[in-house]
């Protein structure tokens, strides 16, 4: 279990924009909209779900164990789920939050922290694509973090699907000390071949 810190202050606190749990009718997100302050959006017509907030990873309130465990050869476990978040009080002690880090930007920030040279992030598609789910779609195998940025820009990877995992890559190949440091992103079934250069897309520094 990894407490991951975020910042009271991130704006998704007053935006929340994630959705958990089960499904509410109309009256029943209402009721507890107005119990619990909470928000919601209509994911189908008469269902409803809860909102969370989704803050930015800030560190690793474990980190140094995982360093030392994963020099001694173990192998971890570790930020599942994008890590349980937490704030520091004015106190000093950590305090739990109710929110949901995405997954992808704590695995981000847990390969830079440990100095991976590889940050391989699994999905249900075979890579990356432009025109995703039209007539034009093609898969990218290799990208620079300079294209990545320019197809961000330009809309090709919406939010709520790859813009994530993408932005994530990019986080990585830009800030982690390893000099050949590359991400990879490929569908679960065929991490080995995309180790090997054989599937999925590779994301690398520019130059």
């Amino acid at each position: 279990m990894t407490s991951v810190e975020v910042d009271r202050a991130d704006p998704s606190f007053a935006n929340p924009t994630k959705p958990i749990g089960r499904p509410y009718t109309a009256r029943q997100a209402q009721e507890f909209c107005a119990a619990h302050g909470w928000r919601t959006i209509e994911i189908s017509r008469g269902k409803f779900r809860r909102l969370a907030p989704s803050p930015r990873p800030r560190t690793i309130v474990e980190i140094d164990l995982i360093r030392q465990l994963a020099r001694q050869g173990w192998l971890l476990v570790a930020c599942g789920g994008g890590g349980i978040p937490v704030v520091r009080t004015e106190d000093g002690r950590w305090e739990g939050v109710e929110a949901v880090i995405d997954k992808d930007r704590t695995s981000a920030l847990l390969a830079r922290e440990v100095g991976a040279e590889v940050l391989l992030i699994a999905t249900e598609v075979e890579a990356v694509a432009l025109d995703f789910g039209k007539p034009t779609q093609r898969f990218l195998r290799r990208m620079s973090a300079a294209q990545a940025r320019d197809y961000l820009a330009a809309g090709q990877f919406p939010a709520g699907s790859m813009g994530p995992k993408v932005e994530s890559a990019l986080e990585f190949v830009e800030a982690s000390p390893a000099a050949n440091a590359r991400a990879v992103i490929c569908h679960l079934d065929r991490i080995t071949d995309a180790l090997a250069g054989q599937s999925g897309t590779i994301i690398q520094r520019d130059g």
